[in-house]
């Protein structure tokens, strides 16, 4: 099942999307895609009245807003592809490398993207997002991570590799600029990818092919990087990870970088989880 959040910026209101591509408003049966939806009986309500039909229609050309209302924490592994690391220069990780974004670095996947004042070196990066549905404390295993699992979305985690690696303190500060985190178009529940490590990933810039990779090519999978981070913070429903980004980012491409700048276009895709498309303009 899709999920996702429709209207105006501030104004979204819960939505599903049916097997032929028609949104249903689902405003009458939930207050929103939140940690509570996730957490209680959200899903399994919007599964059965999908199939009793009868929900109202939304018509089309509506803005898609970020499919979950805003995350509780937003945890980010980098370097996470082996070909990522090399790209950078960096040694592959022997534990997950592990930071957070701000939870309101959160927009629609085809809102405008701003480049911060004073950057030269805002970057890409497109990501599997991993949204929790159940709360996961010292996980045993793999089987117990997935099963914490809510669904699987789009993230972009838009960096400015300045900020991030020039100026001093941990990687934060290049990542959790405003607007920073575009999300969607969907929230897809997780019975509808049955392997989260065989799902390719795809960015273009201006037309202009960037990234090309798969998860199955993921340094610490899906289920290894729940497991990991439950041992050192309890992961709740509503929390978003953003598992890291293959080769291809500008911080790797050869001298002068194509950093982004205002007026560029970014189309970002995951097989299954749909599509986004952003304009870049100025802070």
């Amino acid at each position: 099942m899709k999920l996702l959040r429709v209207g105006t910026v501030g104004q979204e209101r819960p939505a599903v999307l049916d097997e032929s591509g028609t949104i249903l408003d689902i405003s009458g049966l939930v207050t929103d895609i939140d940690a509570a939806f996730l957490a209680g009986d959200g899903i399994e309500r919007v599964r059965a009245a999908v199939e009793a039909g009868g929900l109202p229609v939304v018509e089309p050309g509506v803005r898609f807003g970020p499919p979950l209302a805003r995350p509780g924490k937003i945890v980010c592994i980098g370097l996470n592809y082996s070909d990522h690391a090399e790209e950078t220069g960096a040694e592959t990780p022997a534990e997950p490398v592990v930071f957070m974004k701000a939870a309101n670095t959160v927009i629609g996947p085809d809102d405008q993207v701003l480049v911060p004042r004073a950057s030269e070196k805002t970057d890409w990066e497109v990501e599997l997002a991993v949204v929790i549905g159940r709360t996961a404390r010292y996980l045993p295993g793999h089987a117990e991570a997935l099963a914490c699992v809510a669904g699987y979305s789009i993230s972009n985690d838009v960096s400015e590799r300045e900020f991030q690696l020039e100026r001093g303190g941990q990687w934060d500060k290049g990542k959790s600029c405003e607007t920073f985190n575009p999300l969607g178009p969907w929230l897809v529940t997780a019975d509808e990818i049955p392997d989260p490590q065989a799902l390719g990933l795809r960015l273009w810039v201006n037309g202009v092919p960037r990234q090309d990779g798969s998860t199955k090519n993921q340094i610490f999978g899906v289920a290894e990087v729940i497991r990991y981070l439950s041992q050192f913070m309890v992961l709740e429903p509503g929390d978003v990870i953003n598992t890291g980004t293959p080769a291809g980012v500008a911080l790797g491409l050869p001298d002068p970088k194509p950093y982004l700048r205002a007026g560029d276009v970014m189309e970002v895709e995951i097989d299954g989880l749909g599509r986004q498309r952003q304009e870049v303009g100025k802070a």
